[in-house]
């Protein structure tokens, strides 16, 4: 019997993946663009700076979206309760430290906000795992029920705020050590500005280090794309999914209290307020994309700020005239993941 001689390894390389640094650049863009308009470079700078840490806020509100959207395609309109109760329990929680609030020390002003951060974001948490299982659940892969359904479920959490915390505007007030500014020159950085961006920098890349140096973020993936094999490999993809709603929850409730924080008050209706802004981002940074939903927000925050200076009248259409701009140029947003 002859020897049949083994195949020759192929030496063809693989595909390079070309990178796509143009919707980097839009922020770059915008900004440079908007500069002659304002005319003042440090009331320009101070409009970008306060845009920056409004597109974190936001951002950290939707990168949980746009996990539960693009990865589990499930259309969540009730995302909004999460927001409004994680910003009332950070309030209830930061009632009892008031002392710790109103003295000026930034270590302990930072320790009560970390503190009623984290009961937010737990209580947040464990309600979007009842509302997943409860609401969610019997609804996978029926769109238009799953609107009709979280929509009311936005509406009776609103309800039952009246009812736990009153129906009256509420005061959230900044902690003494973050109120204020830090003066360069003409130019003024406010705290709580800079506190917001560097914790919006934090999601991000934590968020962009588990999806993709993890193996859990790998399963995540994997699972978008197909399901039943990761199954077949003896993993739950069910339980990991409803980890991720628990996860975009608990941002829901952690951009709640920075939100609040930032807008100094509260009512029952400030995550309905915000969800418009919300569904934009995540359809301009395309449905699933963590750095697209990240530009989204950055985008948006800054037409937001520059429009709302220069042209206050078309301020509340400017970024809907940015997200048709940016669909007619791609259809599917700036990084999509999920093409559903």
């Amino acid at each position: 019997m002859t020897d049949v001689p083994a195949p020759a390894p192929s030496t063809e390389a693989l595909p390079h993946l070309k990178s796509d640094y143009w919707p980097i650049l839009l922020p770059i863009i915008l900004a440079a663009a908007a500069l002659p308009l304002v005319g003042n470079p440090t009331t320009w700078l101070t409009l970008t700076v306060a845009a920056l840490a409004m597109g974190m806020m936001i951002f950290v509100i939707a990168s949980g979206l746009t996990l539960v959207f693009g990865l589990m395609d499930v259309l969540n309109f009730g995302h909004g309760a999460f927001i409004a109760v994680g910003a009332y329990i950070a309030m209830s929680v930061l009632a009892l430290l008031s002392g710790w609030m109103q003295v000026d020390s930034l270590a302990w002003n930072l320790a009560a906000l970390g503190l009623a951060v984290a009961v937010a974001m737990v209580g947040t948490g464990l309600l979007g795992w009842a509302f997943e299982r409860v609401i969610i659940m019997p609804v996978y892969g029926q769109h238009l029920k799953q609107i009709l359904i979280t929509m009311g479920g936005l509406i009776v959490a609103e309800q039952l705020i009246h009812v736990i915390w009153g129906g009256d505007q509420k005061s959230m007030p900044l902690p003494a050590g973050l109120r204020g500014a830090i003066v360069f020159g003409d130019f003024a950085l406010e705290k709580f500005r800079l506190l917001a961006v560097a914790v919006g920098l934090v999601v991000f890349v934590s968020m962009t280090l588990v999806l993709n140096r993890t193996k859990i973020g790998l399963l995540i993936r994997a699972g978008v794309e197909n399901s039943e094999m990761v199954e077949a490999l003896g993993y739950r993809i069910r339980r990991l999914f409803v980890g991720v709603f628990v996860a975009g929850s608990a941002l829901a409730g952690l951009g709640g209290v920075l939100w609040a924080l930032y807008r100094e008050t509260l009512t029952a209706a400030i995550g309905g307020d915000i969800m418009v802004l919300v569904f934009i981002v995540i359809i301009i940074g395309g449905l699933g994309s963590v750095g697209g939903c990240f530009l989204g927000a950055v985008l948006v925050a800054m037409m937001a700020n520059y429009t709302a200076f220069l042209a206050p009248k078309i301020a509340l259409a400017s970024n809907i005239l940015l997200m048709v701009a940016i669909l007619m140029w791609r259809p599917q947003g700036l990084y999509p993941v999920a093409k559903r």
